[in-house]
Parts: structure tokens; sequence; C-alpha cells
């Protein structure tokens, strides 16, 4: 690449969304070197030919970081040294809100980088009536500004050029003197380091800790100017900014215009006044609730059929052209059956994500998560708790990961222990198979589908568990210190068609290819111990039955059934469910449902898979196809009673609710944590818990 920009701006400038128009598809994820911090990089062509790598820095609102990942722009921005040091900055701001955006920039373009000005989502602001003199902005910050819509591609040709175009040298803003907040310490600070940079060097004193690039000889020397100088970093950065602001206001004064603003409320606002209501707001948001899993069973009821009927189809014509043989049977009963245990949920994980999608696009899930944070707060979580908690429903991994933005590290801590209680889009397949067993379908007032409501009902029992769980983890880990949440609110917007679509896409390949690669390693694992057993079992189970065989008044259909299901008992993987099943006998699970949990511990949707190969190892009912038919029709062998009640259902959802059956999740606490001890206490909480209310949940319901 010939070279490197970096795009920087508040959170909700937009940033995001310019990013991936620069670069489309030419995108990879990786992390800052040494850090646990998310690094995106991709490449563009710019107008004069010459190719350029783009780095979206973290968002931030100003150069003082508040967490983890906002500590990182300064780090990149600092040394020169850096792999992901820019030769352009692209400075992007929400063009409706110009003046709050603009103490970044000026704080970024004090360090003395050649930059571009983006002023992003001009047509929202054109319409809200805000008018922008770019010409006059230019003359006085002294660098290129151009006005782009990253949502609607307007401008972003512009932008290419003007950053093709940009001087080595750039324009300071350097009507803020720094120098006079604390002239002692800069001073030393900059014959140290051999700068002349005085903003530089003041935001040395205020982050040296931050910089690894520092040695530890080096850091000391810094830490001893700040004590030997009295420099006191919070009472100089209240000092800076406020000089900053004032400034600004000077400079913004005729450049922007709003008289269109000056309404008493806009359309947001009044949407607000409802959508956050404490009351209205909360109806509404368990109403939407209400739809989102109502559609989930509604609209994907006909899909799931056409993909069973599928795979059954293919299973049949197999059996019936291929020859009889070991390949045949693992191919069919091993591979096939554990590749329709995964196809068939696209549909429902393809139809939550557009609604998540859908909220996160329109602005309304910034919503759900401001109101959330008034009950986060009264159970000890930060009110940013809300956003990983939320990011749950999809998946805990990244989830846990953006509680990095928590300051206080616990409150981060406890965020971390609760997210994996919220359920998953992993847990999405067990709720959905064991509802349609359990739940009949039928709609309450014509309107609302009891398996829907059941499912809604099972999202929020992990929420209200993990609220619970956060309370009570408030005593266990104290803290006096007291964390604030702050949060903009974006504007409303009509949802990007063409991203719910790329996101359902998305989301239904990474569940078919990396839950998909795990489920088929675990079925075809499984084939093999459940087709194979210890010693001569199996030869005597075919001498048992020979008679029987030869006797051509019999049905030897149903015999052939009875055979392979004493087979499978007397399998490797049946003795490991008969060794496990009087520890989960009391939660009214069998051995099969036994060996489910022991192999879903890799990854909870493989329960689905380990019931689709089991099931059609052990041939089942004649009359059924369907591995949900099998299951529904599967009898106790030592009650008699049907395996799969309205009690036993309940305890396996409660337990897969609560239970940590997820070994990326275990590997991302480590990491986060550095170290065993927080995993472990949080797979032992988490599996006790999922015990007891399995437990409780059976004897009660029995």
């Amino acid at each position: 690449m010939d070279i490197k920009v970096a795009l920087v701006g508040n959170p909700n400038t937009g940033k995001s969304t310019l990013f991936n128009r620069l670069t489309g598809l030419n995108q990879k994820i990786g992390n800052f070197p040494g850090i646990t911090v998310d690094k995106k990089t991709g490449f563009m062509k710019l107008a004069n030919g010459k190719g350029a790598e783009v780095i979206d820095l973290p968002g931030t609102y100003s150069l003082y970081p508040k967490s983890a990942d906002e500590s990182i722009v300064f780090q990149v921005l600092a040394d020169a040294n850096n792999n992901s040091y820019p030769d352009v900055i692209v400075l992007v701001v929400d063009a409706s809100n110009l003046k709050r955006n603009m103490l970044l920039y000026s704080q970024v373009a004090d360090l003395g980088i050649p930059m571009v000005l983006a002023l992003n989502m001009v047509d929202l602001s054109e319409k809200q009536g805000i008018n922008i003199d770019l010409n006059k902005l230019v003359q006085k910050l002294g660098v290129q500004v151009v006005s782009i819509s990253a949502r609607n591609n307007i401008g972003i040709d512009k932008l290419k050029n003007a950053i093709s175009n940009t001087n080595k040298i750039a324009t300071q803003f350097q009507d803020v003197d720094v120098n006079i907040l604390a002239p002692a310490a800069i001073n030393a600070i900059k014959s140290k380091l051999n700068s002349d940079n005085d903003y530089y060097a003041l935001q040395v004193l205020h982050q040296h800790e931050y910089l690894k690039f520092f040695s530890e000889k080096e850091q000391e020397e810094i830490e001893e100017i700040e004590q030997s100088h009295q420099f006191e970093s919070s009472k100089t950065q209240a000092a800076e900014t406020i000089v900053r602001y004032k400034y600004l206001s000077s400079i913004l004064a005729d450049v922007v215009s709003d008289e269109g603003i000056a309404k008493k409320f806009t359309f947001s606002d009044k949407l607000d006044s409802i959508l956050t209501h404490k009351v209205w707001g909360f109806a509404i948001f368990i109403l939407i609730l209400f739809v989102i899993f109502n559609a989930i069973f509604a609209w994907s009821s006909y899909p799931m059929e056409w993909i069973e009927a599928g795979f059954g189809f293919v299973t049949d014509l197999g059996h019936q052209y291929l020859p009889e043989g070991m390949f045949t049977n693992l191919l069919l009963d091993g591979i096939i059956a554990g590749l329709g245990g995964i196809f068939v949920f696209i549909p429902q994980i393809a139809i939550l994500f557009a609604f998540i999608s859908i909220l996160e696009d329109t602005g309304y899930m910034s919503r759900v998560t401001f109101m959330m944070d008034k009950i986060m707060s009264k159970v000890g979580l930060n009110g940013k708790s809300v956003v990983p908690m939320i990011g749950g429903l999809a998946c805990a991994v990244p989830s846990i990961m953006a509680a990095r933005n928590i300051e206080n590290w616990k409150d981060r801590m406890i965020t971390i222990m609760v997210t994996p209680l919220v359920s998953c889009s992993a847990r999405l397949p067990v709720y959905i198979l064991i509802i349609s067993l359990i739940i009949p379908s039928e709609n309450i007032f014509g309107i609302f589908n009891m398996q829907g409501l059941a499912l809604m009902v099972m999202y929020l029992v992990g929420v209200i568990a993990a609220v619970l769980v956060a309370w009570i983890m408030k005593f266990i880990i104290k803290t006096k210190e007291r964390a604030y949440f702050i949060m903009e609110l974006p504007i409303y917007r009509m949802p990007r068609w063409k991203n719910v679509l790329y996101t359902m896409y998305e989301k239904s390949k990474t569940f078919v290819f990396e839950a998909g690669k795990v489920i088929i390693a675990i079925s075809i694992i499984l084939w093999v111990l459940a087709t194979f057993g210890p010693g001569s079992r199996f030869d005597q189970i075919d001498r048992k039955y020979a008679p029987a065989l030869a006797d051509t008044t019999k049905n030897t259909d149903h015999i052939r059934t009875l055979i392979a299901t004493e087979k499978l008992e007397n399998s490797y993987v049946g003795i490991l469910g008969h060794w496990i099943e009087p520890a989960i006998r009391p939660l009214g699970y069998d051995w099969k449902i036994g060996i489910g949990l022991i192999t879903s511990f890799a990854a909870r949707e493989a329960f689905v898979g380990t019931m689709a190969t089991i099931y059609s190892v052990d041939g089942g009912d004649e009359d059924t196809s369907t591995i949900r038919e099998r299951m529904s029709a599967s009898v106790n062998s030592r009650t008699g009673l049907p395996v799969y009640t309205f009690a036993t259902g309940i305890s396996l959802m409660l337990f897969y609710a609560f239970a940590m059956q997820c070994m990326s999740t275990v590997a991302i606490v480590y990491r986060e944590t550095k170290g065993w001890k927080w995993p472990v206490i949080q797979l032992v909480y988490m599996t006790v818990m999922a015990y007891f209310a399995a437990l409780i949940a059976y004897q009660l319901l029995k």
C-alpha cells in the first residue's frame, strides 16, 4: 500500500459505515499488537491509482480515554514507529452536531498529522435546517473539508481525492496555546523526548502509562517529571476542554446556522417521548419482543418443513440406491443427519438477526439500552453493561469483549460473569426443538402463537437470571467507585434493507460454517461411538434375534428396529450415556439426552446434531421420518412414558438457559480476565445453577 489512512471520530458519527463504504469486502479483523482490542483494517484504491490501507480506530469523544478501546487512539497516533501509524487522518464528524465533534478534531489536529475533515450525514443535517459554510470552515481550519453521506454514498469520490491531495504537513490548531496550562512540565517532556510539539508533550503527561512503546526507565522518568512539577492531570484536562470549547464557539459562530433545528421537538424527540417513556416504553418493547418471537415460529414453519423433507428425501434415496455398508451408514446416519440438524434452523436464525439488524439500524436498540440503564444501575451494574448484555442475544463472545468499554474494573467483571446467562443464538435451535415437542402450535387471542410466547419467556428468563445474579455479585464483589453511563441517542432512520439482508446472510453463513464444523465433527465421532461396541456385545444381540429374523411370519422391520435400539444401548456411546444417567435421571433425562449435554459443551447447538445422529442410528419407529417425530415418539425404557414430557422439556430448556456449555466463552473469559480464576468460578456457578433449576422444575412439574 502507498499510504495508510486512519479513520478517527466520535461514536455514532457513521465512521464504521464510511469504513465499509471505502473498503467494501477488502477487510480483515485482527488485534492491535499486545492488546486485546479489535483492529479493523481494509484496502481501497484512490483516485490517482494509488492504494491505501484504511484503519478504523475505536470511536472516542476526545483523546482522553475512558476505556481500553479509547486509549488505542492516542497509542496509535503517538508512536510514529507503530505499524498502524497513519500518513493521513480522516476525522469523521456528524454534520448535525459539529461543535461537540470538533473538540476531538482540535485535539487530533494539534498532533500535527496530515488531516482531512469529513462532514458526514450532511443530507440529514440539511433536513434539520442546519447549514454549514464550507468555504469559511476551510479558511479558518486550514485543512480540506469534504461533505459526505457514507450511508447514501454521497461525496465518497471527493473524499478519496482529498486524501490523495493531502499535504504532508498539516496545519495545527495553534490558536489554542496548551503550553500555558503546565509550561514547566510540558517543556521538560519536550526536552526529554526531543519534540517540539506542545500538545504531544501534554498528552504524554496525561497518558504515558498507556503508551507501550516507552521503556520502563522512560516511564519512570516521565513519572518523575510529572511529580516534580506537580502536574495535576484532571484539572489540566478540564481547563484545556473549556479553552477549546470557547475557541470552537468563536470559529463556528458564523460557519453554522441552525434556524431549522430550533423547533421545540424534532421527529426523534416526539418518538422518544413515547418509546422511552417509563411505562409505555417498556410496554412497547415487550410488544416488539412478542412480534419477533411469534414471527420466528410463524414465518419459519414452512421453510423448516421443506428443509426436513429435503434431507429426509436424500436419506431415503441414499438407503435405496447406495450399497449397504459402513460408508453408506456413516454418510447418511452420521454426516447427512448432522447436516440436517444444522440447516433446519437457518430460517429462525435469519429471522432473528433480521429483526435485530432492523432495531439497530433504526436507532431503536439504543433506546432500549437507555431504558434498561435505570434497571441495571439498581442491581449494581454499570449502565454500559446493557450493551454487552443486549449483544449477548447474538453471541456471548463478542459481548464479553465489548465489556472493555466499562471503565470500572469490578463493574466490568460482574458484566463478564453474567453476560453468558443472556440467551444467545446458539441456544435458539435447542429451544425451538424442545418447544416444538412440548408446546402445541396454537394461537392465543388468534394473534400470538403459544410456541412463540414460550420462546420469548425463555429469553426473558435468561435476562432476569443475569440481573438477579448481578445483584448478588454486587455484594460479593464490592466497589467504592461510581461509574456513569453517557450515551448519545442517534436519530431515527429507515433501516437499510440491503444491510438487513446482508446480516441475515452473514449470520446464517456463520452458523452453518462455524457451528456446522463442530457439529459435523461431533456427528462423525458420535456415529463411530454409536456404531461400535466393546467385546462381543453386538454378536450376542445378533444371535439373540436371529431366530426371529428367520421366522417369516413375524414383522422383520420391527425386529430390525429393536436390534438397532439394543445395539445403540450397548455401543460405546450407550455405555457412556448409561454411566452418567444416574446423575441426570432426577432431572427427567435419559442417557441419550445425557450424551447431548456432554457433546454440547463444544457448542450449545451441537445438542441438536447429537440428537439427529443418535436417533438416526437408533432407527426409531418405522412410521416416523424426521428427527422431531422420532424424538416425540421416543419412550423411556424404564418408565414406559414418553421421554419428552412437558416437565422434561422445561427442565432441559432451563438447564440450557443457565449452563455454561460453550468452550469459546470459557476461552474468551480467560483471555479477558488474564487467568483461570474467573472462568472456573463462572463455569462452576452456572453449572450448579443449571442443575438445580432443572431439578426443581422437573420435580415440581412431573
